[in-house]
């Protein structure tokens, strides 16, 4: 019996471990410069994982570091042994670098932290030494509120051909160009 038991140990310790491993982060300055973007934000919408990262839509509460419009996309990984799930109207304080200007990619050892109703609750009180206000209070003295960049909408009609009368225009102002340039080169360039 006590061969089957060892037996059975051996077995399933040697598979590799899923365990999340991150190492600790204090809240200071220096932790703050490793990342592009903080901010407050409240989750507006999630798209799960589907052949391709998820993706979170904030809506931004307050803005500490970096550019971001009123709403912004966190990209994420479903796979990584550290991932948690984003629900829609979670607060949540992110941490984060930049993908694409328009999104970023969320790195679950980050500091990035979910607030919870009750400090019972909140696992990263053990892991960061710092409940969620305190770390508002540090971010707002420390980094100050930024202003939000105002989404412009993309015109609809910006890749339209020009109708006949603009395309009569720009023949002609374009043949002129050519006659000028012509008459210039000749005059100087001789």
């Amino acid at each position: 019996m006590l061969n089957r038991l060892l037996l059975l140990i051996f077995i399933v310790s040697s598979f590799p471990s899923l365990a999340c491993t991150c190492p600790p982060s204090l809240l200071n300055l220096e932790e703050c410069k490793k990342y592009e973007l903080i901010f407050r934000g409240k989750v507006k919408d999630v798209k799960t994982c589907e052949l391709k990262p998820g993706e979170a839509t904030f809506e931004v509460l307050e803005l500490y570091k970096g550019n971001a419009t009123p709403e912004f996309n966190v990209l994420f990984t479903c796979k990584d042994p550290c991932a948690r799930q984003f629900k829609p109207g979670e607060e949540w304080i992110i941490y984060t670098r930049y993908k694409q200007i328009e999104n970023a990619e969320m790195d679950w050892c980050s500091r990035s932290r979910k607030h919870f109703t009750t400090d019972k609750e909140d696992y990263y009180l053990v892991l960061y030494g710092n409940d969620y206000e305190d770390e508002l209070k540090f971010l707002r003295k420390e980094l100050g509120l930024h202003r939000l960049l105002v989404k412009k909408e993309v015109s609809q009609n910006r890749n339209t051909r020009p109708d006949t009368f603009q395309s009569a225009i720009i023949l002609i102002v374009s043949l002129g160009a050519l006659i000028l340039f012509y008459y210039l080169f000749n005059r100087f360039f001789r």
